[in-house]
C-alpha cells in the first residue's frame, strides 16, 4: 500500500567551511555575532524532508505519493521524482512563490549552520488529504517538516477521518509551541524524534517521557552514531546499532534517508528491528554521498552492506523485498 509522504520539498545550497565553527565564536561576545565565512565549496542539490524521503522510498522500490507545496519552477524537480518512481500527483503548485530553498554550510567537524527560505512551502496549509487518500488507497499518512499549520491541519485531518498517520516534527519543533507539538502528536500511530527533539518535545509540551508516550502507539528516537531507540506501548524497547559507515561525506538528509528506510520495511511487513536496521544503512548510504539524492540502491550492494553491518540473517530476511532492484 502506498504512503503519503508530506512535508518541504525544497533545493538545497550546500556549502563547506574548511574550518571549525566553534573556533569562531567568542562565549564572551555572543550576543553580537556578525560573521562571515569564506566557503571552499557550493553545490545546489535537490532537497526538501518529504521529498528526500521519497526519493529513499522508492530507491527501495516502494511507491511513495508526495505530498506539499512548490513554486512553478518546480517543472525540472518533478520530472526527477517522478523519473525515479515518485507520484507528485498531490504536489500544489503556487502561482506566485518560488519553491522552498535550504542553504547550510557544514564544517570539518560536521557542524552545520543553515537557513531555511518557506516561500510556496507557506501555501501548504491549503492541502486537503482526503483526495490523496481516496486516489492512492494510501494506508499511512507521514507528516514531515513543513508549514507549522500544515502540520496541524494534516493531523487533525487524520483523525477525524481516521487516517493511520506517522508525526515527525524534526526541525519545525523549534518554531511550534507547546500546542501546537500536542496538536501534532496526538494519536500518532508513529513519533520520530532525535535524541535532541526529544527533550525540547518535552519542554515545550510540559509532557513527561511516559505521557508523551501515552499520546502515540510508537515512539522511534534516532541517536547518530549510537543507532535509534524503538519504544511504544505493545512492544518492548529495542536499541539497534548504526549501519557501519565507509565514508562520511555530508549529514544533510541522513534522518531523511533513515525513515524513507524504515517506513518502507514496515510497509514490507518486516519487524521494527529489521525496519531499522534498513533505515539505518539507508541514512548511511545518504550520509556517503554530498547530496540528499544523489545515491543509488542495489540490490547486491544492499544486501552485502547489510550483512557487514547487521549479519547474514538480517541480509537475508530483507533481501527478497528488494525486488528488481538494478
Amino acid at each position: 500500500m502506498p504512503v503519503l509522504v508530506s512535508g518541504s520539498i525544497a533545493t538545497d545550497h550546500l556549502m563547506h567551511f574548511p574550518g571549525s565553527f566553534s573556533e569562531q565564536l567568542l562565549a564572551e561576545h555572543l550576543d553580537k555575532v556578525s560573521l562571515s565565512f569564506l566557503v571552499d565549496d557550493l553545490v545546489v542539490r535537490r532537497g526538501g524532508v518529504a521529498a528526500n524521503i521519497a526519493f529513499g522510498m522508492a530507491q527501495l522500490g516502494h511507491a511513495p505519493v508526495l505530498v506539499g507545496a512548490v513554486g512553478a519552477d518546480f517543472d525540472d524537480y518533478r520530472a526527477w521524482l517522478t523519473r525515479n518512481g515518485v507520484d507528485c500527483d498531490s504536489v500544489h503548485v503556487s502561482p506566485i512563490h518560488h519553491t522552498a530553498r535550504f542553504v547550510c554550510t557544514t564544517d570539518e567537524q560536521m557542524c552545520q549552520i543553515a537557513s531555511f527560505y518557506a516561500g510556496a512551502m507557506s501555501e501548504a496549509r491549503n492541502i486537503e488529504l482526503a483526495p490523496a487518500v481516496e486516489r492512492t488507497a494510501a494506508d499511512l499518512v507521514l507528516i514531515s517538516a513543513d508549514d507549522p499549520a500544515a502540520m496541524t491541519r494534516h493531523s487533525q485531518e487524520c483523525r477525524d477521518k481516521g487516517y493511520r498517520f506517522a508525526a515527525d516534527p524534526s526541525q519545525q519543533i523549534a518554531r511550534m509551541d507547546g500546542a501546537e507539538l500536542m496538536t501534532l502528536i496526538e494519536g500518532a500511530s508513529l513519533l520520530f524524534t532525535n535524541d535532541y527533539e526529544k527533550s525540547l518535545l518535552e519542554s515545550k509540551t510540559g509532557l513527561t517521557d511516559a505521557e508523551v508516550l501515552g499520546l502515540v502507539d510508537v515512539r522511534v528516537r534516532t541517536l547518530g552514531s549510537h543507532g535509534v531507540e524503538i519504544t511504544g506501548r505493545d512492544i518492548d524497547t529495542l536499541r539497534v546499532a548504526a549501519a557501519k559507515e565507509h565514508a562520511k561525506l555530508d549529514p544533510t538528509g541522513v534522518g531523511d534517508g533513515f525513515r524513507a528506510g524504515f517506513l518502507t520495511a514496515r510497509a514490507w511487513g518486516l519487524s521494527w528491528e529489521r525496519s531499522a536496521q534498513v533505515g539505518g544503512l539507508l541514512a548511511t548510504l545518504v550520509l556517503e554521498t554530498v547530496g540528499t539524492q544523489e545515491y543509488q540502491v542495489k540490490k547486491d550492494d544492499f544486501a552485502e552492506r547489510l550483512a557487514e553491518s547487521y549479519g547474514d540473517d538480517a541480509a537475508a530476511e530483507i533481501l527478497p523485498h528488494l525486488g528488481e532492484l538494478g
